[in-house]
């Protein structure tokens, strides 16, 4: 599991918009704006307006992640931490026909 903290968040901010976004070299993906998480995040990462909680992480997660927050009017405050995944936890095996509780 990982937590990477949004330092931009100001809860003094009336209604503030929150996006994620996830740099590796020159791609940039938009993982959370809107209210939700996208694809393939959505069902690894929880959110809450200052941090991103990753249940499981792989090496494909290191990069960039930049917070950016718009309050009202014309405030704009970004945050970023850059994440290095040097490991993977191998994957529980699954025995056929065994179910999770």
């Amino acid at each position: 599991a990982a937590d990477i903290p949004c330092s931009a968040y100001r809860s003094s901010w009336r209604d503030p918009r929150i996006e994620w976004k996830f740099q590796k070299g020159s791609s940039l993906v938009l993982f959370y704006y809107g209210g939700q998480l996208t694809e393939p995040y959505k069902n690894r990462v929880q959110f809450s307006p200052t941090t991103i909680r990753f249940s499981t992480v792989t090496r494909e997660d290191t990069g960039k992640y930049i917070c950016e927050v718009v309050g009202d009017g014309s405030h704009i405050a970004k945050s970023e931490v850059n994440l290095i995944v040097q490991g993977v936890t191998p994957p529980r095996p699954a025995l056929a026909g065994a179910t999770d509780p």
